[in-house]
């Protein structure tokens, strides 16, 4: 009987083992990518619209960028490292459609959040730099073909 139940045991967790290990693999966020390709995307002017630099450098909410020294036009390698963290948490890697940083400036009729006090930076999931940040979640490297 205890060797029964040893095998039932023995089975459930193997079984449960390879379910845990043949659930996909989540892409890691590349800092690199973030640093030249997302960050300029804070920074953009964009047509009708304020900067998102502009309402989130002392905004009070979770995404907060760093202030920019005077008469700088990037930040430091310190602060993008801390950009890039506060940013990582409003993203689900792999999965851009439930990302808030993503859904948020979104329009709500492509699939975005009803409120943004910023407007509609992106009028749809077409915009070049929402495919931008979605690449970034999707786990794009700076190095790699085509980025």
């Amino acid at each position: 009987m205890r060797s029964a139940c040893l095998m039932i045991i023995a089975t459930t967790f193997c079984v449960a083992i390879g379910s845990v290990s043949s659930q996909p693999k989540l892409p890691s966020l590349d800092l690199a990518f973030f640093v030249r390709r997302v960050e300029p995307i804070f920074l953009e002017k964009r047509l009708s619209h304020t900067r998102c630099y502009v309402c989130h450098v002392e905004s009070n909410n979770a995404f907060r960028l760093e202030k920019l020294a005077p008469g700088s036009k990037s930040w430091t390698d310190e602060q993008s490292r801390r950009n890039f963290e506060t940013v990582s948490i409003l993203v689900n890697p792999g999965d851009p459609a439930t990302s808030r940083l993503l859904l948020h400036p979104l329009a709500p009729e492509a699939g975005g959040d009803v409120f943004h006090s910023g407007g509609r930076q992106f009028a749809s999931k077409a915009d070049p730099a929402w495919k931008t940040l979605a690449a970034w979640v999707n786990g794009a490297k700076l190095d790699a073909p085509g980025k």
